[in-house]
Formats: structure tokens, sequence, C-alpha cells
């Protein structure tokens, strides 16, 4: 039997502001788009985070049995500089600085996107559709829209009428926005902007000569709105209706805001049941930002080749570090809190590579089941993945005791401890085991000469030197346990 049908998921509404029981539209089937990056420049850490984020649900979702239609898209062109349609395409802007094509820009950043996703243990989406690939269907929307008198051209460029749609609807009902304290908060339009109202948004821009990124249409040649795009991708792969739509928190006002304007005109229906949002990473305490040098890039994590942290650190224990904070709270990325997290890493998985080496006895002292459950219960609850990582180093403690046989289990219990283990840190959390192997054969290695060294100053009586080696490697983390099978030590 599916998992998902003896565990209730709940997830975190943010349309409802609270947390609901997950039903989706089809038992069994979970369509879920969430909104790609820009390809205009390397992708950042807050980007990787939250992709990260919704590569965790996706993963839960198909541990629990549902079958994901997992469509995430790529921005390759109709993202201006700021949210009032004005300034220049990101994309067309990067590309006339450096003097080559718009798609060179587009593959190069699309190219480093998906290694950064891989590096850091992403699964690929079901469905990765583009903007540019989607021009028609665009376009089409657009006319409905104008058809049904919510939208409006003037001078090739086309505007959703927000004032109209608010009318009947309620433009701000994501982002708890009221419209009328918009209007009283708006100056007046200065007479350069031929919007009839400064909440309308693009839907069709005309392009002026200088712009690289151009189609034709049936209002001249321009380019689509960027919050477009994404009704129209997800609408066409995941239906008019869909399960989960997600994103980072910066976009549920205003794209997602017009997303829902849009599809509800084009559609008549709600187009999402659940939208769910990742909240924002922080580096230092402060905003990340290039002008500031409060910045770095998820590769020069991996590299430590940085200013910012004082070592480098692998993708799993970088990957460790944000999942130990819930998607939807504030994250702040520091180099003390990576180091701390490092370790916590590095502990627990080398508990858990001494799996094998437990001896199973007539009884458990742990009760594994209810362990299990609990592990279960965290995700349930929004996806908790700090409190699974809680479970997990109890999971981890207690294989510690069962090496040192001061607890016990049975091998049916331990054929399920390891299966769930494997389970929710490889397949659910998608960490690795990629521990600096060298490194650790190497300091094993050396820990046991000095433990030969320890034993043979014992055998002299040189009682002085064996507590001299015992204290020194307490002091870097390492214990020495004397038994009646010999010396071993464990890492702190």
């Amino acid at each position: 039997m599916e998992l998902y049908k003896t565990n209730q998921l709940k997830i975190y509404n943010s349309l409802s502001k609270t947390k609901e029981d997950f039903k989706p539209i089809v038992e069994g089937n979970v369509g879920m788009y969430v909104c790609g990056p820009t390809v205009y420049s390397n992708v950042h850490l807050g980007n990787v985070r939250t992709f990260m984020s919704f590569d965790l649900v996706f993963r839960y979702l198909k541990h629990l049995g549902y079958k994901v239609r997992y469509v995430r898209n790529i921005t390759d062109a109709g993202h201006l500089e700021n949210d009032a349609d004005e300034g220049e395409d990101r994309i067309a802007k990067k590309a006339r600085l450096e003097q080559i094509e718009p798609m060179e820009i587009v593959q190069r950043y699309t190219v480093d996107f998906h290694q950064t996703l891989q590096t850091i243990n992403n699964l690929p989406p079901s469905i990765e559709p583009t903007a540019t690939g989607h021009i028609v269907e665009q376009i089409e929307i657009i006319k409905d829209i104008l058809e049904k008198g919510l939208a409006y051209e003037i001078n090739g460029s086309v505007y959703f009428d927000v004032l109209k749609y608010n009318e009947t609807e309620h433009y701000g009902i994501l982002s708890g926005r009221n419209i009328e304290d918009s209007i009283h908060n708006t100056r007046e339009l200065d007479g350069q902007s031929e919007k009839k109202n400064p909440q309308d948004f693009a839907l069709w821009k005309k392009a002026d000569e200088r712009h690289i990124m151009r189609w034709p249409s049936p209002w001249g040649v321009g380019f689509p709105g960027w919050h477009l795009e994404c009704t129209a991708m997800s609408t066409k792969y995941l239906g008019e209706t869909f399960d989960i739509h997600g994103g980072g928190l910066d976009l549920k006002f205003p794209h997602h805001e017009c997303e829902i304007a849009q599809s509800k005109v084009k559609n008549n229906v709600k187009p999402v049941n659940y939208w769910m949002h990742a909240n924002m990473l922080i580096l230092n305490g402060q905003k990340m930002a290039k002008s500031t040098g409060n910045y770095i890039l998820p590769n020069e994590i991996f590299s430590g080749e940085n200013t910012i942290l004082s070592k480098a650190f692998t993708p799993s224990a970088t990957r460790f570090f944000m999942l130990q904070a819930h998607y939807r709270s504030v994250l702040d990325f520091t180099g003390a809190g990576l180091e701390a997290s490092e370790r916590g890493f590095i502990k627990m998985m080398e508990a858990f590579n001494k799996l094998d080496s437990v001896a199973t006895s007539q009884t458990s002292s742990l009760n594994i089941s209810d362990w299990k459950q609990k592990c279960y219960d965290s995700l349930n609850d929004d996806f908790n993945s700090p409190i699974l990582i809680a479970n997990l180093f109890e999971a981890a403690k207690y294989v510690n005791l069962l090496v040192d046989k001061k607890e016990t289990i049975t091998q049916l219990d331990l054929n399920e401890f390891k299966t769930t283990i494997h389970s929710f840190v490889y397949d659910v959390l998608g960490l690795q085991n990629d521990l600096q192997s060298d490194s650790s054969e190497k300091i094993a290695g050396v820990v046991e000469m000095l433990i030969k060294m320890r034993n043979k100053a014992r055998d002299n009586k040189n009682w002085a030197l064996s507590d001299e080696i015992r204290d020194e490697l307490a002091s870097l983390g390492i214990q020495l346990k004397d038994g009646k099978d010999g010396t071993t030590f464990s890492v702190n």
C-alpha cells in the first residue's frame, strides 16, 4: 500500500495562511509548478536554497508513493529590470554588454544552473519548459484576456487592467495587499507611462529598435511580460487548476499575484490549490548583494575559493546546513554555523556507517516503530526537515550505543532501522556520503598508530606517556575506549 494512504501530509498554504490537509486533485497524482531562474547570471545561493526546498517536497511526495509531475520553468526572455515593466530585458542587457547573442547568455547560465543543482544533488524536474518556447501560448492567452475586456492595448503593448479585475475579484488575495491602499499610496502617473493605472502590468511589451529579443504578434513586434510565461506553461502541462505552486517569498507579489489574476480571467477557475513560498537566505546577518561584497556563489563554497569562509565545504555538508532550517524560516548563512553543521553531519554519517557492524539481540531497547513514525510525523507537518534531522541524530546516538553494546536491537528491527535511515538520509533529504574519505582514512591511520604506541607504553608500564597520548587525543575530540577486545576510538 502506498505510504500516502497512511500519512496525512499538511502543507502551509500561503493563500489561506494556515496549514491544510493535502488532498491532490487526482488521488495518487500531484502536479507541482515551481518558478525557475532567469538565466542571465550565475545561480546565487538564495536561489539554491529555494530549489533545494522544493527538491525536498518533490522527493518526499515521491517517497510517499505519489506520481509527481514537477514543472520548473526557465525564464529566457521577458524579465525586465524592475517590476514596473520598465528597463531592459535582463538577458538582452547582459548580451548587449558582452556583445554576444542573448541565447549565448541563456545557454551559459542554464548550464551553470543545472551543474550547480546537480552538484548539490537536486533531482531534475519532470518538465523544464522555457519562456521563448511558449510564445504562441502566451499570445493566445493575451487574445483571450483582451476579448474578455480585462486588458487593453496601447501603442503595441498590452496591459492587464488590474482595477477592472478588482471590481469582481480580489487582486491581492495571495499577498494580503489591498488595492485601494495601493492606489492611495501611489503617486500620479507622470505622463511617461502609457498605462491607465500604475497597478496594471504588462502582458505584452512593444520592442523598440534596440531590443534584441522580439517576436511578431497581433499588436506588433514585441515580447511577452514576465508574469505571463508561468500562466502559459503551468496551464499547458498541469491543467487549469493544479495542486502545488512554489517559489521564493519575493515572488509572492507581484509575480504570483499576477499569475492568479491572469489565470482566473483565462480559465474562470482558481489556478492553484496550495501556494508554497520558501523564505530568504541572508549572509552573516545581512542581505546578500554583489555591490557590498556580501555575496558568495555555491561553487565558491565547494572550492573554498572565497574571502568569506575559512575553508571549503562539501555539497552535502552545505545541503545539510540548509535543511537544518525550515523552508519557511529565514536562514542566516554564516561560516560558524556551517562549520558546526558540518561537524554534526560528519558525526551522524560516521555513526550510520557503523550500522553493518551492529550485533543483534533478542530484544530492542528502542521502539523502532515509534522512532520511525516520528520521522514521518516531522515531514508530514509541512516538510519540517529540522525535526526530521533531530530524529536522525537520535538514531545516530542509538547506533553508537549499539556498537558499544550499551543498547540492544533485534535483527528484524535492525533491518527496518537501516531501511528507514537510508530512505530519509539519501532518498528524501538527498544527502550523500561525501565525507572527506581520504582525510578520514589518514586520520584513522594516525590514531591507530598512536594507539599502538600507547599500548607499547602501557606494556612498559610507562603510564605517563600512555595518559598523555589519551589526553592529547581527547583534546582533539578523539575519545579512546579500552575494552576486552582492545582499544577503539570515536570522533566527537
